[in-house]
């Protein structure tokens, strides 16, 4: 147990932040889910929508002590390359065979 006032301050900001920081994990984790959800339907429109809304979170989260932001870049790189090979997917489509 604390017995300093200043120690008793900070267990008192680390329950705060601990709890900031749950919640901010928590909607990134969210939006990842939300993404990869809509990613797996195929719709790549939506998934752009849904790829920007989730590196906005990963960038809040990265800027603040919920994430590193070396953590939060990695997270949207492997976002990023999973939109892109749903696009080159769907660019290639079905190839006409040719006699």
């Amino acid at each position: 147990m604390a017995h300093s006032l200043s120690a008793k301050k900070r267990v008192r900001q680390n329950v705060r932040r601990k709890t900031l920081n749950k919640s901010r994990r928590s909607q990134v984790k969210t939006q990842v889910k939300r993404f990869e959800a809509v990613l797996s339907e195929g719709n790549v429109a939506t998934a752009e929508e849904q790829f920007r809304a989730t590196v906005k979170r990963l960038d809040k989260a990265g800027t603040t002590s919920t994430m590193h932001k070396k953590t939060a870049a990695r997270k949207k790189s492997r976002l990023a390359k999973k939109l892109n090979a749903v696009k080159a997917k769907q660019a290639a489509g079905p190839q006409p065979k040719q006699a």
